[in-house]
């Protein structure tokens, strides 16, 4: 529009410097006025040209100044939101370890102190009765993940149970043995004489995985069994049947170990996926054991003793059974959330570290009679744990 209007000014001025110059002047003057006027429209010309220049610089000057404002308002509402996502993320990290390994503590603790309620207080004497309600409830709680699509399950398959079976054996008996050792013993103690499945697990990866352990973890082992012999000789709660159960959870808990590092390739091999997480051995876990509970407690009579014993009409003892076999789901995804945020070596030592508020709360609680070298060994095998943990990494 202004380019239009500049345009019109001048031929203006051309019109009606030619019409005066034709009426009063001579050819020599007519060239003279002519040369004036192309002179003047020059003049007008590059003044107008100037002017139109100016405009445009003023304006790419204006909108390169509007594209700064504009780049650098943005950019420091960028550097806004980047900084508080960084200190959300720095946060989430700082955090997500301190909450996951005190989610796993108390869910290991809580679920220890909870069966030895539902055993000793409760007095309840039908341990595979047990284990079959809350392998049950762990079953139907995954698989409601697993529907909703909250947690990833494999497909289970003939080949992969098959292949299973013989863990699941043992993976019964040895919270089979758990349930009645945890009976018959206080909770120090089961913790101290826990240590010992390490020992034979050692032993059983020398002699099947060829693996040998450096002299520190050698050393821990043996601090371990001296705790665990004195541990019993002082132990004024002292019952012989539940130190058996708790030998036999030793012995199943590392063949546990070992025979899952044998057949975990074969049983990856069985999936459609070629690979099998920790929920899904879970799952398979506590389904399988559910035939292997039935049939253990019609081979045992106990179903007898269960449909008849007045504890189970109290509505308090099914909650506190009821939470106990969550928790036991807990652990499994409390451990994995743990291990993600810190690494092998961190979940160990601090599974040791975990044992002694487990212990001090069973003592407290549960009111066990106990002397100062019954608690000395208690201690020392504590320190024993926390040195084997220690040796592990090194």
């Amino acid at each position: 529009m202004s380019d239009f209007k500049l345009e019109v000014v001048i031929s203006n001025d051309c019109e009606e410097s030619v019409d005066y110059v034709s009426d009063k002047a001579t050819s020599d003057e007519n060239f003279n006025a002519v040369d004036k006027i192309l002179n003047g429209i020059g003049k007008q010309d590059n003044r107008s040209i100037g002017n139109f220049a100016t405009n445009a610089e003023r304006r790419a000057v204006g909108d390169r100044l509007f594209r700064d404002n504009r780049a650098a308002h943005s950019a420091s509402i960028s550097a806004l939101f980047d900084g508080d996502e960084k200190r959300e993320h720095g946060f989430g990290r700082k955090s997500g370890p301190l909450l996951s390994g005190t989610a796993y503590c108390i869910s290991s603790c809580s679920m220890i102190l909870l069966n030895k309620v539902v055993l000793s207080t409760y007095n309840f004497n039908a341990g595979i009765s047990l284990m079959l309600y809350q392998n049950l409830i762990c079953c139907m709680v995954v698989v409601l993940l697993g529907i909703c699509g909250a947690v990833s399950v494999e497909k289970l398959n003939w080949k992969l149970i098959k292949v299973w079976i013989p863990v699941n054996a043992i993976f019964v008996g040895m919270l089979v043995s758990s349930m009645y050792s945890l009976k018959y013993i206080n909770i120090a103690m089961v913790t101290i004489l826990k240590n010992m499945t390490n020992i034979l697990t050692a032993i059983g990866e020398l002699y099947i995985f060829r693996k040998h352990q450096n002299q520190k973890v050698w050393a821990a082992m043996f601090l371990m069994i001296i705790s665990a012999i004195s541990g019993g000789i002082t132990d004024l709660s002292f019952d012989g049947m539940g130190y058996v159960w708790q030998i036999m959870n030793c012995i199943l808990t590392a063949s546990y170990s070992l025979t899952l590092r044998r057949v975990m390739d074969k049983a990856k091999q069985s999936t459609r996926s070629g690979s099998l997480n920790e929920i899904s051995m879970v799952l398979l876990n506590n389904l399988l054991s559910l035939p292997f509970a039935i049939f253990l407690i019609l081979l045992f009579d106990e179903w007898a003793y269960v449909i008849n014993v007045d504890v189970i009409k109290l509505p308090m003892f099914w909650v506190v059974a009821t939470v106990s076999g969550l928790l036991g789901l807990a652990i499994s995804f409390t451990s994995m959330w743990f291990l993600s945020q810190t690494g092998p070596t961190t979940y160990s030592l601090v599974g040791s570290l975990n044992k002694i508020p487990i212990s001090i709360a069973g003592l407290v609680l549960f009111k066990v009679p106990l002397s100062l070298p019954n608690l000395f060994s208690i201690l020392f095998g504590l320190f024993a744990g926390i040195f084997f943990a220690r040796a592990k990494m090194s």
